[in-house]
């Protein structure tokens, strides 16, 4: 242990402070500090440990490049370490994980935050309680609607709206709805918008209109013509609105590039809702449909389409996960006929019937290991949540009577949620049911901690939860936010009004709660 130690210790300065900057930036993903430090602490050669850390530091827009010389290795400096070398650097070790924890969520570049789990780690500036006043630091209107959650890089907060000429324009309409969508698209020049605000101050900084027209395609009567949430990488802003196109901006607003999108027909003319993600370059989408389904990534810089790849799916609105693990990095699509895993590439790597529910909506996510892939429109019979662990190939789908296999850990045939996405937390899955339930599994075992617990009779839910500082959040229709301190047994704490209709999923960052109404967000915070 000595050795690794001081093996630390020996890094020059220079190098450390790459590091540092690379993990102050909040920039660096968990999984790869970990794989990092791992090295520090294990038989690793040299050549290794200074690769993974140049990459690391490459890879995030920090320091040399992996072909600078100018950062030697030297094993005399590893022989000289001293206790008090080998004192700070465990002490700069402590604090380098914990402000990557406290710093992971400083920009939520996609739908859900960064690791699309909707949780951010304890941070005094987060409000457990608020109204349309208290601890509310600025709010701005946004024309039109849209149920996009914002999302945020710096100090730029970025949310699409789409807004109708007409007078007599039909609102989105909050509940149950258990008819078919519109038979026709509503009439009138719409505009399919993107606005950039201020984080700071809720200033507009700059907007853009993407498209403007009459709709070629409906809609549902709960939904809006700009639901999908966009996603950065930091160097640009990739919007979808769609059946209609995905577009590229940059950060002060110029636009691009785009590519069109052939509407097809969805199910019950619902619209399209899954969102984008990007990463390695490529940004992702679903286009799930009545007719031709696919998945494709296209050149972040470009537009350019790098591949699609049919699927044997009807219409779904879940978001797709980026699941990054030891063994790879893969794309995990939920889908009605089967859930499905694609490498970088779009080629399959694991598939399975899941004998989902007739409608799929809430988005796959991970957390500790295990990816959670569930569906529950609340009128069917089998409403599934599957737990899968890490390596599977092929067909890894349950058979008759099991309940786990060498891939799927655990499984619940009647857990699943219709509209809002599951959330782990402090070991335990919730799951926020549409009607105002909640249940609560051990999230490692899916065993049953306390079933259906009612606590907002009459109240609908489309907002997906979040979570921090010891509780959770289930933001209702109405505008009510339901704050539930975590642990085995329900315990609500308090309720927060905004009495206005909220469909969208809020957003976190930077010690700010961002809050999508019908007409503005608010922006919440802590007073300091």
């Amino acid at each position: 242990m000595i050795s690794s130690v001081r093996r630390f210790s020996a890094i020059d300065s220079p190098h450390l402070y790459y590091v540092y900057a690379s993990i102050f930036s909040g920039q660096v993903l968990r999984a790869e500090l970990s794989r990092f430090l791992k090295l520090f602490w294990t038989e690793a050669s040299w050549s290794l440990l200074r690769s993974r850390g140049l990459a690391m530091m490459a890879a995030f827009g920090h320091g040399p490049d992996a072909s600078s010389a100018n950062l030697p290795m030297k094993k005399e400096i590893m022989m000289k370490a001293t206790p008090r070398k080998v004192s700070c650097t465990l002490s700069l070790v402590l604090a380098l994980v914990s402000a990557a924890s406290t710093l992971s969520q400083e920009n939520w570049p996609r739908f859900r935050g960064a690791d699309a789990t909707g949780v951010v780690a304890d941070d005094p500036r987060l409000p457990d309680s608020w109204d349309a006043e208290t601890n509310v630091v600025w709010r701005s209107e946004i024309p039109g609607w849209g149920w996009s959650s914002p999302i945020v890089w710096n100090d730029r907060v970025f949310v699409t709206s789409v807004h109708n000429d007409a007078e007599d324009y039909e609102s989105p309409k909050k509940g149950l709805y258990l008819g078919r969508g519109r038979r026709e698209p509503p009439k009138g020049i719409h505009h399919w918008m993107v606005y950039c605000l201020s984080l700071t101050t809720g200033d507009l900084l700059w907007k853009q209109e993407a498209h403007q027209g009459e709709p070629a395609f409906p809609r549902h009567p709960k939904s809006t013509y700009a639901s999908e949430t966009p996603t950065t990488d930091g160097e640009r802003l990739y919007v979808l609105f769609g059946d209609l196109g995905l577009y590229c901006y940059s950060f002060d607003g110029e636009p691009l590039w785009s590519r069109p999108i052939e509407s097809k027909e969805t199910f019950w003319g619902y619209g399209a809702a899954a969102s984008p993600i990007v990463h390695a370059g490529r940004v992702i989408m679903v286009y799930d449909n009545q007719e031709e389904s696919y998945i494709a990534a296209y050149d972040s810089e470009s537009g350019e389409e790098q591949w699609r790849t049919p699927r044997e799916e009807k219409s779904t609105w879940a978001t797709p996960f980026l699941w990054q693990h030891d063994l790879r990095t893969e794309i995990v699509v939920a889908g009605k006929n089967r859930n499905r895993s694609y490498d970088l590439d779009g080629n399959l790597i694991w598939d399975f019937d899941g004998q989902m529910s007739n409608l799929t909506i809430p988005s796959p996510f991970a957390h500790n290991g295990l990816l959670y892939i569930t569906s529950g429109y609340f009128q069917d019979p089998h409403r599934p949540v599957y737990a899968i662990a890490p390596g599977a190939r092929g067909d890894i789908s349950l058979e008759e009577d099991q309940t786990e296999n060498d891939c799927i850990r655990w499984y619940q045939p009647k857990a699943g949620p219709y509209n809002t996405s599951p959330i782990v937390y402090q070991g335990l899955y919730y799951t926020l049911l549409d009607r105002g339930f909640i249940t609560c599994h051990d999230a490692r075992t899916g065993e049953e901690i306390y079933g259906r617990k009612r606590f907002a009779p009459g109240a609908s839910f489309t907002s997906s939860p979040w979570a921090y500082n010891g509780k959770l959040f289930f933001l209702s229709e109405d505008g009510e936010t339901f704050v539930i301190r975590a642990g085995r047994e329900y315990d609500e704490v308090r309720r927060n009004s905004l009495d206005e209709l909220c469909i969208a999923t809020p957003s976190i960052a930077q010690g700010k709660l961002l809050i999508r109404t019908a007409s503005q967000i608010y922006c919440i915070s802590n007073k300091e």
